[in-house]
């Protein structure tokens, strides 16, 4: 397998492999003689497995990471620990097949030159924990809460995602009176492994999505890998609707598409926002919703992983509010409390 990744990268101009190593405990050392700009790293490794390794670089010598993960439970589960304590990015491990690895060659070699220009202090620390105190809601809006869904926040994410989704959900109190949306790119069975983790360190009650599940407030939703999610409902009640449409923007899920289900929605808020991530998905949607009443966020520059969706909303003219990852959660509750339903 190294051999394979080395050859493909060797295949591009703009890419120099200046080394490989064995195992976890190989690789530190390498790393300190070669200061390579971008770190390849596969999560099950002998001596040192890769979520060890990835700390030790994030203290010891900080630079991108992107961790290579098989597809199963496991796998997922030390790529989303991964994420959130600091890689880059990941990629599904490819089959030992030629062709296996040409299916996912160019991706690779593209998240390898976007996190050579991405600012390593935007990766650095420990995971975002839970905030010890929530933000809170006023008295009247958080004893206020019923079956009825009188609103709506929905989110898109994409390379970064995991940690950002952390930063803002962790802070959102156990009392939120609308149901949450989110679409973070991922593929099956690590959306689950996302969920499981948000859940854990979120005062809200964080689950991967299932078809026609009925939205409830103070629930947060994560579209599952490989389906794209949409909303249905009118007068209170809701319902997720997921489907396997083509792709759209390369992705699904797709945050256009749930967007763009949301601006056709009569006569409820919806709070949009979109954060890091690679390209340009969901800022059509997000036209779309605001033109049709929505508010809508975008994460600033400063704060994003990879400025590429929000920038792409922004460029449109369609956000209403551009702020920082650690202000978001304070943003959306504040703008909750000030929204009638």
């Amino acid at each position: 397998m190294r051999m394979m990744v080395s050859k493909m990268f060797e295949e591009d101009a703009e890419i120099e492999v200046v080394g490989t190593a064995r195992n976890g405990l190989d690789a530190l050392t390498r790393i300190g003689k070669l200061d390579p700009d971008v770190v390849t790293m596969d999560i099950e490794m002998p001596e040192l497995d890769g979520l060890s390794t990835l700390r030790r670089i994030m203290n010891e010598c900080p630079r991108p990471v992107i961790m290579l993960s098989s597809l199963t439970t496991e796998g997922a589960d030390a790529t989303v620990d991964a994420l959130r304590h600091g890689a880059f990015d990941f990629l599904a491990k490819p089959g030992i097949r030629a062709g296996d690895l040409s299916e996912v060659a160019g991706e690779l070699v593209a998240k390898v030159k976007l996190a050579a220009r991405t600012s390593v202090h935007r990766l650095q620390g420990t995971p975002i924990q839970q905030t010890a105190h929530p933000l809170r809601l006023s008295r009247k809006v958080a004893t206020s809460q019923t079956s009825k869904v009188t609103q709506v926040v929905a989110i898109g994410t994409s390379t970064g995602g995991p940690r950002a989704l952390d930063a803002v959900l962790s802070c959102l109190p156990q009392t939120m009176p609308c149901p949450i949306l989110i679409v973070q790119h991922m593929p099956p069975t690590f959306t689950r492994s996302l969920a499981t983790r948000l859940d854990g360190s979120s005062a809200i009650h964080v689950v991967e999505a299932e078809h026609h599940q009925v939205l409830e407030n103070g629930m947060a939703y994560i579209a599952p890998g490989d389906f794209h999610m949409t909303v249905s409902g009118r007068d209170g009640q809701y319902r997720i609707i997921l489907n396997q449409d083509p792709k759209r923007n390369k992705h699904r899920p797709s945050v256009d598409v749930l967007f763009e289900s949301l601006a056709l929605l009569p006569n409820i808020p919806r709070h949009l926002v979109l954060m890091t991530g690679m390209g340009k998905d969901g800022a059509v949607g997000m036209m779309k919703a605001k033109k049709a009443g929505a508010s809508t966020i975008a994460e600033s520059e400063r704060t994003s992983v990879v400025y590429g969706m929000p920038k792409a909303a922004v460029e449109l003219g369609c956000v209403d509010r551009i702020v920082p990852l650690p202000k978001i959660g304070q943003e959306l509750v504040d703008l909750i409390e000030c929204t009638k339903g």
